[in-house]
């Protein structure tokens, strides 16, 4: 067994039990900086018998990860990835001992596939079957690709400033993607109130315990890929300083156990136009003021670190480092010159590590007989568009600039939002009579409406999306409308959506005996205005998300 033996909370040492899926704030302080504890002897002990059967990626090192029984799990498959020496650009700035740890050997080429990794096993084993989570990209593809493999439904929110690409990804993988036109921190909020209003359980980051603890993964490899000594310096880019903050755990285990005889310098790097640790730092300050981002690298936009940003800094105040920025000029000329000299695509954000890296070696922060590792993660390449068209997210507007938006203007876009999110499934095989329907159906809200033009595409279409209604024909060819509701409730995920059949026949009492039970009602084409037939739908959409909501 794996999971936490306690918490330790790092301002007050008060110990606590870990509780799965609880916010991780001390009762004695309210420090939101709590540590996870584990049997770390019987850890150290396989380690020195070298992690016998043990598999090549992170779940290697699952005895320190929140897990109750990693081995009982279809875990994801995450971590694993290699570290190559710089052949050329690290030589070209005059340094030989340039490491980079290819985080882009991921399943979606992103370190954020760890954190998704653990995160979505935990929800598997608490059986959450649905999320939500507020990304300014990659850990939005990579929770969208791990809760694919698990079958749980996502939500995901990002800015509209996001690269269409991140967010096209995202919905590739089956995610709900809200595209917001705002802000980092805004997105947050209102992904976060959104959570809160349908009840559903929302990933919080940093803040986190799963998704914290699976970054120290990446430390455990590097020493481990090192032949258990660490590095002198381990240089990331930021945005809310989840990363390092994990992996800095993962250091201290090792050096806690005596498997290393020191902890890395950290050089934290921030995107120039979004820097508010960078300038606290320099000033010397404990605490980060935010800041309107002014950068064209969005994944690293998060204007408020909050009390992440003071965490980092006093991990630099005790095992030394730097805080550093870098234009988005620079960033795209590493960029260039990687591709160049290493043959490696990554991301601007990725980039952004390399640029100041690049400013640590000419202003010799850096010596030249020390060890350093770079993380590198994302790709430069996007998902084919033509796969999903146009209508793959939801747009929510919350201001035209950066600028906050009113309370009143949050609370009128959770509502549009309430709208938007609500799905209806046609299932028809008339063309006609399914468009008709359509426009009705849109001229009273805005809905999001799938059409499937038979039976087997609309099974697949209501498992990939899960939507809130389903108004099928009934006389199809292939998969008729009995058969489709037949497994429409054999299946956990599609049985308590509700189904209204639509029939251009007399339905005989065999037949509404066979469906009894299992639909909300059928429709006789011209038994009634089809107008009146639509309010009908919507009526019984709008008391489903009352029931869903707590207000019947």
């Amino acid at each position: 067994m794996a999971a936490p033996q306690f918490l330790k909370c790092v301002v007050c040492g008060e110990q606590q039990p870990y509780e799965p899926f609880v916010p991780a704030v001390c009762k004695n302080c309210s420090s939101q900086w709590l540590e996870a504890h584990y049997d770390y002897d019987a850890f150290k002990r396989e380690i020195l018998r070298g992690l016998p059967e043990r598999p090549s990626n992170m779940w290697r090192y699952q005895d320190v990860l929140p897990l109750n029984n990693p081995g009982a799990l279809n875990l994801y498959p995450a971590g694993g990835t290699p570290i190559w020496i710089s052949k050329r650009f690290g030589p070209a700035l005059g340094h030989d001992r340039v490491y980079i740890k290819d985080e882009r050997c991921g399943p979606t080429s992103s370190f954020k596939d760890r954190q998704a990794a653990v995160a979505v096993a935990a929800m598997n084993e608490g059986d959450i079957r649905e999320a939500v989570i507020a990304s300014t990209g990659n850990a939005a593809v990579a929770y969208a690709a791990a809760c694919a493999r698990a079958g749980i439904k996502l939500w995901v929110f990002m800015t509209s400033l996001v690269p269409q690409e991140k967010l096209r990804e995202a919905a590739l993988f089956g995610a709900e993607v809200i595209r917001v036109s705002g802000n980092y921190d805004q997105t947050k909020q209102i992904a976060s109130q959104f959570a809160q209003r349908k009840n559903l359980f929302l990933d919080r980051g940093a803040t986190s315990i799963p998704s914290r603890e699976s970054m120290k993964t990446i430390a455990y490899e590097i020493v481990e890929q090192f032949g258990w000594r660490a590095p002198d310096w381990y240089i990331q880019s930021v945005s809310g300083g989840l990363g390092p903050l994990g992996v800095y755990q993962g250091f201290k285990e090792m050096f806690n156990m005596g498997l290393i005889n020191h902890i890395p310098k950290l050089a934290v790097i921030q995107a120039e136009g979004c820097s508010p640790m960078v300038k606290a730092f320099k000033a010397g300050k404990e605490t980060a003021e935010p800041v309107i981002p002014d950068t064209r690298i969005i994944i690293l936009a998060t204007g408020d670190p909050g009390k992440s940003y003071t965490y980092l800094w006093n991990l630099i105040q005790q095992y030394g480092g730097v805080m550093e920025s870098a234009t988005d000029a620079e960033a795209f000329a590493s960029m260039r010159a990687l591709a160049k000299s290493e043959g490696m695509a990554v991301e601007p954000a990725t980039a952004v590590a390399f640029a100041g890296l690049e400013k640590m070696l000419k202003e010799g922060t850096i010596s030249q007989d020390e060890t350093v590792v770079v993380n590198c993660t994302g790709h430069t390449f996007p998902v084919e568009k033509h796969v999903l068209g146009d209508q793959f997210a939801v747009d929510v507007h919350l201001s035209q600039d950066q600028s906050p938006a009113p309370r009143e203007g949050l609370q009128a876009a959770l509502e549009n939002l309430d709208e938007k999110t609500t799905s209806i499934l046609l299932i028809d095989d008339n063309a006609d009579d399914a468009l008709l329907i359509r426009r009705l159906l849109e001229s009273k809200k805005s809905y999001r409406i799938y059409d499937a033009r038979d039976g087997w595409e609309g099974l697949a279409i209501a498992r990939q999306n899960l939507p809130d209604f389903i108004v099928s024909d009934l006389m199809m060819s292939g998969l008729d409308g009995f058969a489709l509701v037949e497994e429409l409730k054999l299946d956990p995920r599609t049985k308590n959506i509700p189904i209204v059949i639509v029939s251009a026949k007399d339905i005989t009492p065999e037949e509404r005996k066979r469906l009894n039970g299992h639909i909300r009602g059928v429709y006789q084409k011209g038994s009634l205005p089809t107008r009146k037939f639509v309010d009908q739908v919507i009526h019984v959409i709008e008391e489903k998300s009352e029931v869903q909501d707590g207000k019947l």
